[in-house]
């Protein structure tokens, strides 16, 4: 079920806040907290039934092997306890390696060793990225005696809540778990529901409004289209990175927005990343939820294994959870270019600062920031290497560059250099009013507040309703075509 459907909107989330609030108003605290989970899970199967086992087993498991580390605890247990975390390591990462990567790894075996082993074919279940990754902190805290001992029933709902379910972002138990448990957070809010749905608004219309209209030329960029020329290349690639940012941004919006009606304050996870001026900065915005994780989880434990510290093995540890962090969006080589694209970007700016330690101008960090990551986006894009290849062959020209007849005047002998008078977008399918959408685009990023900042100065006001009335309205009108979230893919 998407947050950007008829269903969720209309259906599934009125009925779910409806009776959860009705049940904690009747004192009937467990049925609620039943109920919860109960619809979290439906919320999740909605896509395929057959997902339902995989994370009820992944949840009774780490809750286990969770309890049982925080009990041998109190008993001084510590090698049983080492064992128990190594064990349930193990289990989480065969149990996403499976699923997510055994069809990688044969193929990939397959061309090492010109052997011709049959793959699985295996679906991908939805979020097993993420609960997870979630699930592995909380083994990792539990063996650090930095959780307490939680019932089956909050642990489920912790693991399972929809708002964040599918997509992110990864929660820490001690952000979400209190307060399920405070007891004002039983009783409606009528601020955290406006304030829920005014920002659950702005999200629906970042996805479906502005997102979904980038995607169809990034769709016609790198899967349709044949060549694409100079203009069309970069319009391609400057529309994805527009999408991703959109459809991201708003995803995050409605999970917040989503979260909120239940009086759950989900941790900031996307915090305008492209006004960011260095690779470091723009990775303490972007997926911030998942950047904590990696730097408390792999990273520094990496540097640990490497020994003494030194910043050579900084810079190396970098890559290789960048690596990861690739690797961790999907099973292509394409997306681990992506991460070495990044985790190059992030060593150049760390031994700038500590090595060469010249101030760069601000426009400028922005402008490399920006279009490194923008580099990496073209591979995290593709569906094949040839896919991100004509589009890198494209921004360099190689295809050739073409400019509107109406240019013609003025820059005729251009045509001496193989410059191209015609139609400049033919092969994108797009027109020239694309352009205004870029601009559009880059003026929003840049220079609004972004939700979190909205949602901290947000007061109830009329003006306020009618904004939210109206981009609700207008985005609901405009689900024509009802498109998954890019994140729902990892």
């Amino acid at each position: 079920m998407l947050f950007n459907s008829y269903e969720f909107i209309f259906i599934f989330l009125p009925i779910t806040f409806i009776v959860y609030f009705y049940l904690n108003k009747k004192k009937l605290i467990i049925l609620a907290k039943v109920f919860l989970l109960f619809s979290s899970l439906f919320f999740y199967s909605w896509w395929n039934l057959s997902y339902l086992p995989l994370i009820l087993v992944s949840i009774l498991f780490n809750y286990l092997v969770g309890y049982l580390l925080i009990k041998y605890k109190k008993e001084n247990k510590q090698v049983l306890r080492k064992q128990l975390l190594t064990f349930g390591i193990i289990f989480n990462i065969v149990l996403l390696g499976y699923f997510k990567y055994a069809d990688f790894f044969i193929t990939n075996l397959n061309f090492v060793l010109k052997s011709n082993f049959d793959l699985f074919h295996i679906a991908l279940p939805l979020a097993i990225s993420f609960f997870t990754f979630q699930q592995i902190a909380y083994l990792v805290d539990s063996y650090r005696h930095e959780n307490e001992t939680y019932d089956f029933l909050s642990y489920g709902i912790f693991i399972s809540f929809f708002p964040q379910l599918i997509a992110g972002p990864i929660v820490h138990h001690k952000e979400i778990m209190p307060q399920f448990f405070n007891m004002k957070n039983r009783v409606v809010n009528y601020k955290n529901v406006a304030l829920g749905l005014f920002i659950f608004s702005i999200g629906l219309f970042k996805k479906v409004i502005i997102a979904d209209t980038f995607a169809v030329w990034v769709n016609n960029g790198f899967d349709n289209a044949n060549t694409l020329t100079f203009i069309e290349a970069w319009v391609t690639s400057y529309s994805f990175v527009f999408q991703v940012y959109f459809d991201f941004s708003g995803y995050c919006d409605m999970a917040i927005g989503c979260a909120l009606l239940f009086n759950i304050i989900l941790p900031i996870n996307f915090y305008s990343p492209y006004k960011a001026t260095s690779m470091t900065e723009f990775w303490n915005r972007w997926h911030i939820s998942l950047t904590k994780f990696i730097n408390m989880y792999i990273f520094n434990p990496i540097l640990k294994l490497l020994g003494k510290y030194s910043f050579t093995k900084a810079l190396l540890t970098i890559l290789i959870t960048m690596i990861i962090s690739g690797l961790w969006h999907g099973a292509s080589w394409l997306f681990i270019i992506f991460g070495i694209i990044n985790g190059i970007g992030l060593i150049i700016n760390h031994f700038w600062k500590k090595k060469i330690k010249l101030e760069i101008n601000k426009f400028l960090g922005w402008f490399l920031t920006f279009h490194t990551f923008l580099l990496s986006t073209i591979f995290f894009r593709a569906k094949e290497l040839d896919d991100a290849l004509k589009v890198l062959k494209g921004m360099f020209g190689v295809n050739g560059i073409i400019l509107p007849s109406f240019f013609i005047p003025l820059f005729g002998f251009l045509e001496n250099y193989n410059i191209i008078f015609g139609k400049v977008f033919e092969n994108i399918y797009a027109d020239r009013y694309v352009l205004l959408y870029l601009l559009t685009a880059f003026v929003i990023v840049l220079t609004f507040d972004n939700s979190i900042q909205i949602r901290d100065k947000f007061q109830i006001k009329f003006k306020t309703l009618i904004f939210s009335v109206v981009i609700f309205l207008y985005s609901i009108l405009s689900l024509n075509n009802i498109s998954e979230f890019i994140y729902f893919n990892f």
